[in-house]
C-alpha cells in the first residue's frame, strides 16, 4: 500500500490537526525523484566513488595501501586461514579470516584488529540459518601453500576439478580459479577501502594536491580537503540532519567476475534480468544500483533506484560456469557494474589468464560499497546457477514448503469495507464459477488503524465471516504493520510502552512518528523480547475474531515512515544492544517478517505452516513466506517488468514472488486486465489488488469476451497446482527458482543470457507473455534441444530458434518441453480445498527419443507432517513405449510414509495424454503388480500427434504398474 494517494483520497476523514499534518506530508513525499537521494548525495557512497575516481585517473601508479602482514598467515584449522591486513597509509590493522564451507563454497571477513569499540556483526545469525559448516578436508584435497614471496595459494580438489584461492600480498587481493581459470577477484582494482572507527578529534579527511595559478616560475602546489569529505559527521539531506555519532566507518570492495559477460540478482529493483552498467558504456544508468529498503511511490521502472526489498548477492553465469557472491551486510549499500572487453582488462587479469587468449570476452567489473559492519562475503564456485542458488541458500535457507492453497488465486483490494462486502465478492466468485483461495482485508478493517483490533460497525461478528470462507476451504488474510498508534487504552501500544519493546531516540525514550495510524512507534524487532511478544499477539485470545484460516499480511516493513527521510527511519535511532538504524536498516523487514510467521505457526497445538506475505525482505526471508513486488501501476510497461523482476528475486532466492494483478494504481482496460491474469498464471504467487481509488475490478465483474478469457487463466491455474505444488518442494530442497530465466534450462545458448520476456516454469513448461497492448502474435525464441507442444492445443511446434507465433486475446503462448511429464487437476473446483481428493491428468511430452520423464509431490498441503514422512513423491517414466512409475520417497519405509501411501492410494490418474506419437497404436495396456494386462481406451488425434487414455486405473500413491503402448 502506498500513503500518499491514500491520504489525500481520503479528505473526509482526516479531520484533526495531526492528521491534516499528515495529509501535508503525503501531499510533499509523494513520489518525486528527489525525495531519494543519489550516490552524490549519500556521504559515504560519493567518499568512495570519488576514491575509485581516484584511482583510475592514477591508473598504474596507484597502488591500494593494503597488504598482508609478514609471517601473520596462520591456518587454524584445515578449513580455517587467518591473517593481519595492515593499511600503510593509516597503520590501522585488520583481520582476515577464510573459511572453506562445504558444497564448494568460500567465505572471507575482514574487521577491524582493535576497534575503539565493536562493529555491528550481530546480523549474521538471523541472516544465516545456521552456522556454515566447514570443509571436511584431508592432506590431499586440501592444501595451504605459501611462496617466497608471501603468495599464499589454497588448493581444494573434489571430482576431478581443482578450485584455488590465491592470496597476494602486495598489495593484498584474492582471487578465485577453478582449473586454473579466473573465476572471482578481490581487489583487482584497488577499490578496497575499510574506515576505520574514530574520534572526530584524531579524524584525519583526506587531502587533495591543487596547482596554484601564477607565473611559471612561481607556480605552487597546496594540499586541500577534498570535497568528498563533507558529510562525514553529519549530512543533511532535504530537511532532515544526520548525525553521525561514530563518523566514517563505511566499506567497500571492488569484486570481478571474470569473462562473465553477465551479472544477475541483487533485488529488488525495476530493471532488467541482466544487470545494466552504472558507469559508461550505452544505456548505462547514472546512479549505482541501491540496496535500501524504501517505500517508494509510484516507483520507476527500468532504474536502479532501491525498492522495498535488498537481497546482496549476485549471481553471474556464461558458457560452461556460473559463480556468484553473497555481501552479507544490512546497512544502506550501493553497487557499481562496469563490463570490461579483454583489451581492457587490468594486468592482474592477464596474469591470471596463463597467457591464453580471452578472444573479446567481456568481464564484469562491480564495486560494493555499504555505511557500516565489516566484510563478510560468500563465494560461491558453482558450477551451474542452480548449484550456485543451492550453495547460497544452504547458508541462509531453503524456501519454505507453503500450505497448498497459497498457490492459487487470492483476492484483494484496498479494502472490502465490511462483512458483507467480503461474503459478496465470495458468492460471486461462486456463482461465477470462478475459483479463489483467499480474500485479503486491508487496513480499513481495524479500529481506527490500531492492529489486532476490528472495527465493529463494519465488522461485527468477523469469526462468522471466517466460518462461511473456511466452509468452503476459504481462507482470510489480514493486514498487520510494525508500526503502532500511539492511543491510550490500547492493549498493544501500552503493553509495548510498559515493556521497552519500541524503536528508541538517542536519549532513550520512545521513537515517535507518522504512519497509517498518525502518531506511531515501531516494534523493535532487533530485541529478542520484542519479537516474543510481538509472536504472542497472534495468538487466538489475544488476537480476537481470528481462527485458524486467518493468515497474516505485513506491509509498510520498510519501515515505512510518512516523515521520515526518504519516507524511513532516521538512521541515528537506537535498537536493542544500543545499535544504531543505519547499521540494522535492511535486517528490520526481515526480523519482523520472521516474527510474524513464527507467530502465526506457533499459535495451535499442531502447527500449520504459516502463511505471510511481506513487503519489505532481505537476504534469508525465502524462510518465511511470500513477498510482492509493491505497488505497481496498471499499465503495459508495469506488466512487462513485473516478469524480470519476479525472476531477479527468484535469482535473490527469494522464489515465491508476484505482482499486484492487474496493476494497484489506476484502471486497467479489459485487454490488460486479460493479459495480466494470463501471466500470472505462470508467477509464483498470484493476487489481484487494487488502490481504494479505482474501480471495482473482481474478475466476474468484466465484461464479455474478456470474463470468459479471464475465468479459463483461473482454471489453467488451478489445473497447473500439482506442477506448482511440486516445484515448490522441490524449491524448498534445492533452492531453485520455480519461474527460472530461459538461461538457467539452457545455460550453453548465450542468446538466452538477456532474455526476460519469456522464462521456464520449472524445466517443463515455456511461457511468453504478451506485454505489449493489441497484439495478436509475439516473437518465442524455441530452443533446438527437444520439441515444444502447444500447452492448449497440444501441438507439436516444430520450430528451431526465434519465430513470430499466433497469441490472440484468449491465448498466452506456452509450450510443453519434450522430455517432461506435467502432473494436472482438471477437474473445474471452486478451490484449491476442494481438489484435495481429485484424480491426476499427466501430459507426456515426448523428446527425440520417445522419452519422457516427471516427478508429482503430494502431502496434506497445510501442517509439518511431511517433514516425518507423511507424503508421497513419485516419479513418472515413459520409455520404449511404457509408462511407469516408482516412488522416489526419501525415507517409503518409514511408519508414516507406510500410512499416509494407505490413505493416499484413492489418489489415481484418470487421463493420460501422450503428445509426440507419430502413428496410431495398435492397442493400449495396463499391468498391476505382474497381473493380467488389461486394454485401456484411448483416442488418437493425428492432427496434433497425440494418444489421450482414458481412466487408466492407476495409482500415484502405489505404483507397480505399467501402461503399455502397442
Amino acid at each position: 500500500m502506498k500513503w500518499g494517494q491514500r491520504c489525500l483520497s481520503r479528505l473526509h476523514v482526516l479531520i484533526t490537526i495531526g492528521l491534516v499534518f499528515a495529509l501535508m506530508t503525503a501531499t510533499t513525499l509523494a513520489m518525486k525523484k528527489d525525495d531519494f537521494k543519489t550516490c552524490s548525495q549519500s556521504g559515504f557512497c560519493r567518499r568512495n566513488r570519488a576514491y575509485a575516481d581516484m584511482v583510475s585517473e592514477k591508473g598504474s601508479s596507484f597502488q591500494s595501501p593494503y597488504t598482508l602482514v609478514a609471517d601473520s598467515v596462520r591456518t587454524e584449522a584445515p578449513s580455517h586461514i587467518t591473517a593481519d591486513i595492515k593499511n600503510i597509509d593509516t597503520n590501522i590493522f585488520l583481520t582476515l579470516d577464510v573459511y572453506l564451507l562445504q558444497d564448494n563454497t568460500a567465505r572471507v571477513r575482514v574487521n577491524e584488529k582493535q576497534p575503539i569499540k565493536p562493529r555491528y556483526d550481530d546480523h549474521s545469525q538471523y541472516t544465516l540459518q545456521g552456522e556454515p559448516v566447514l570443509r571436511q578436508t584431508s592432506d590431499d584435497l586440501t592444501q595451504v601453500e605459501t611462496s617466497p614471496e608471501g603468495v599464499v595459494t589454497i588448493v581444494m580438489k573434489d571430482d576431478n576439478t581443482s578450485r584455488k584461492i590465491v592470496m597476494h600480498p602486495h598489495p593484498f587481493r584474492v582471487e578465485f580459479l577453478v582449473n586454473d581459470t579466473p573465476l572471482i577477484s578481490l581487489n583487482d582494482r584497488g577499490l578496497f577501502n575499510f574506515e576505520h572507527l574514530r574520534t572526530k578529534e584524531s579524524h584525519k579527511p583526506t587531502m587533495i594536491r591543487q596547482d596554484q595559478e601564477g607565473d611559471e616560475e612561481s607556480s605552487s602546489v597546496e594540499e586541500k580537503e577534498a570535497p568528498w569529505e563533507s558529510g562525514s559527521w553529519e549530512e543533511s539531506f532535504k530537511t532532515w540532519t544526520d548525525p553521525k555519532p561514530n563518523g566514517p566507518e563505511s566499506i567497500a570492495m571492488d569484486i570481478t567476475f571474470h569473462d562473465f559477460g553477465h551479472v544477475y540478482g541483487i533485488p529488488e529493483h525495476a530493471s532488467s534480468l541482466s544487470l545494466k552498467e552504472t558507469r559508461g558504456g550505452d544505456n548505462a544508468y547514472t546512479d549505482p544500483y541501491r540496496l535500501y529498503n524504501t517505500d517508494v511511490f509510484e516507483y520507476a521502472l527500468d532504474s536502479p533506484t532501491s525498492l522495498y526489498g535488498a537481497v546482496p548477492l549476485m549471481v553471474a553465469h556464461r558458457v560452461g560456469q556460473s559463480a556468484g557472491v553473497f555481501w552479507m551486510n544490512p546497512s544502506e549499500t550501493w553497487i557499481d557494474i562496469v563490463k570490461s572487453k579483454s583489451e581492457q582488462q587490468s594486468s592482474v587479469q592477464k596474469v591470471l589468464s596463463f597467457g591464453k587468449k580471452s578472444q573479446g570476452k567481456i568481464s564484469t567489473q562491480t564495486h560494493w560499497i555499504s555505511e557500516a559492519g565489516v566484510i563478510d562475503l560468500f563465494v560461491f564456485f558453482g558450477p551451474s546457477t542452480k548449484d550456485v542458488l543451492r550453495q547460497y541458500t544452504k547458508l541462509t535457507g531453503t524456501p519454505m514448503l507453503p500450505q497448498q492453497f497459497s498457490l492459487g488465486y487470492h483476492q484483494c483490494r484496498w479494502n472490502y469495507i465490511n462483512q458483507k462486502d467480503v461474503l459478496e465478492v465470495d458468492s460471486q466468485f461462486d456463482e461465477h464459477d470462478m475459483p479463489y483461495d483467499v480474500i485479503w482485508l486491508d487496513i480499513e478493517y481495524t479500529d481506527d488503524r490500531k492492529y489486532f483490533t476490528w472495527e465493529n460497525s463494519k465488522f461485527p461478528e468477523p469469526i462468522k465471516m471466517e466460518q462461511v470462507l473456511d466452509s468452503k476451504g476459504r481462507k482470510l488474510v489480514v493486514i498487520i504493520d510494525p508500526h503502532i498508534k500511539r492511543a491510550d487504552k490500547y492493549r498493544i501500544c501500552e503493553e509495548a510502552k510498559k515493556d521497552g519493546l519500541f524503536v528508541k531516540k538517542p536519549d532513550g525514550d520512545d521513537y515517535e512518528a507518522w504512519c497509517w495510524p498518525g502518531q506511531s512507534s515501531w516494534v523493535d524487532f532487533n530485541s529478542p523480547e520484542a519479537r516474543t511478544w510481538w509472536k504472542e499477539q497472534f495468538k487466538f485470545n489475544k488476537f480476537i475474531g481470528t481462527q485458524e484460516n486467518v493468515h497474516i499480511w505485513n506491509d509498510m516493513n520498510e519501515p515505512s515512515i510518512f516523515n521520515g527521510p526518504e519516507i524511513t527511519m532516521q538512521k541515528e535511532m537506537i535498537h536493542y544492544g544500543n545499535w544504531e538504524h543505519r547499521v540494522l536498516h535492511n535486517l528490520y523487514s526481515l526480523l519482523s517478517f520472521a516474527s510474524t510467521a513464527d507467530g502465526v505457526r506457533e499459535r495451535t497445538s499442531v502447527e500449520q505452516r504459516p502463511f505471510v506475505l511481506s513487503r519489505g525482505f532481505y537476504a534469508g526471508a525465502q524462510r518465511y513466506g511470500a513477498i510482492w513486488t509493491g505497488d505497481n501501476m496498471a499499465n503495459w510497461e508495469a506488466l512487462y517488468y513485473s516478469n524480470p523482476m519476479s525472476l531477479t528475486n527468484g535469482m535473490g532466492g527469494i522464489v515465491f514472488t508476484g505482482a499486484d494483478v492487474p496493476g494497484f494504481f489506476n484502471n486497467p482496460t479489459s485487454e490488460l486486465l486479460v493479459r495480466w491474469y494470463q501471466a500470472a498464471v505462470y508467477q509464483p504467487f498470484f493476487r489481484g489488488h487494487a488502490h481504494i481509488d479505482t474501480k471495482r475490478r473482481e474478475p466476474y465483474l468484466v465484461p464479455e469476451p474478456y470474463r470468459s478469457m479471464t475465468l479459463a487463466a483461473l482454471r489453467e491455474r488451478y489445473a497447473l497446482l500439482p506442477y506448482w505444488y511440486t516445484l515448490f518442494y522441490d524449491a524448498s530442497r534445492e533452492g531453485t527458482p520455480m519461474m527460472r530465466p530461459m538461461f538457467m534450462e539452457f545455460p550453453e545458448d548465450e542468446s538466452l543470457f538477456a532474455t526476460e520476456d519469456q522464462f521456464m516454469v520449472g524445466s517443463g513448461i515455456m511461457v511468453k507473455p504478451v506485454t505489449v497492448e493489441g497484439a495478436t502474435e509475439t516473437d518465442v525464441y524455441f530452443t533446438g534441444d527437444q520439441p515444444w507442444y502447444d500447452a492448449l492445443t497440444h501441438a507439436p511446434v516444430k520450430l528451431t530458434g526465434r519465430h513470430t507465433v499466433s497469441a490472440p486475446l484468449g491465448k498466452i503462448p506456452a509450450y510443453y518441453r519434450g522430455g517432461h511429464i506435467v502432473p494436472r487437476r482438471e477437474r473445474i473446483r471452486r478451490s484449491s480445498h476442494s481438489m484435495k481428493l481429485d484424480p491426476f491428468t499427466l501430459v507426456i511430452a515426448l523428446d527425440q527419443q520417445g522419452h519422457s520423464k516427471g516427478t508429482l509431490y503430494v502431502d496434506d498441503g497445510e501442517t509439518f507432517d511431511y517433514g516425518t514422512g507423511a507424503y508421497i513423491h513419485t516419479q513418472f517414466s515413459y520409455s520404449n513405449g511404457a509408462l511407469t512409475c516408482e516412488s522416489i520417497h526419501t525415507d517409503a519405509e518409514s511408519k508414516a510414509a507406510k500410512q499416509y501411501a494407505k490413505e493416499m492410494e484413492v489418489l489415481r490418474i484418470e487421463r493420460v495424454h501422450i503428445l509426440g506419437v507419430s502413428k496410431k497404436p495398435s492397442a493400449i495396456h495396463v499391468e498391476i503388480d505382474g497381473t493380467k494386462k488389461e486394454s485401456l481406451a484411448f483416442e488418437y488425434d493425428s492432427t496434433h500427434a497425440k494418444i489421450s487414455i482414458k481412466d487408466p486405473k492407476t495409482s500415484i500413491a502405489k505404483c507397480g504398474w505399467k501402461i503399455s503402448v502397442e
